[in-house]
């Protein structure tokens, strides 16, 4: 089973590693110590709190789409037709091609507050080198 340094776990969690140190320190986050004392998320554990964070549904209007980012607009570039907006969403930058029509009806710019929905008919996943151990 993989094992995820604080760091790592915060980062996955869009959170300060301060903030997984509490959560650690309080319990709520199992961890484990190495022998050299550093501590580490198992990643069953992880998925389970990530899970809990934020359970299907909470929050979510009455859509199909499951996938919601909340955000905020950094950058829209208009032409006649089209537009480009740019959002940043934790530490995820997120580009949509959308109707010029649409940004101008949504009074889209930088700055605005935005929830990305995403529904695709693709999405790959694709395993990253981490900070990850893994257990013998």
């Amino acid at each position: 089973m993989p094992r995820y340094r604080l760091g790592t776990a915060a980062r996955i969690l869009g959170v300060s590693i301060d903030t997984v140190r509490r959560w650690a320190d309080a319990g709520k986050l199992a961890t484990v110590r190495t022998e050299g004392g550093q501590r580490l998320v198992d990643g069953a554990a992880l998925a389970a709190f990530a899970d809990a964070l934020d359970p299907p549904g909470s929050g979510a209007r009455a859509s199909t789409a499951r996938n919601r980012l909340d955000g905020i607009v950094t950058r829209v570039v208009r032409d006649r037709v089209a537009a480009q907006v740019e959002m940043r969403c934790g530490p995820f930058r997120l580009v949509a091609l959308v109707t010029r029509d649409s940004v101008d009806a949504l009074n889209l710019e930088a700055g605005s507050p935005a929830c990305a929905v995403v529904k695709a008919t693709n999405v790959v996943v694709e395993v990253p080198d981490a900070d990850v151990e893994h257990d013998p």
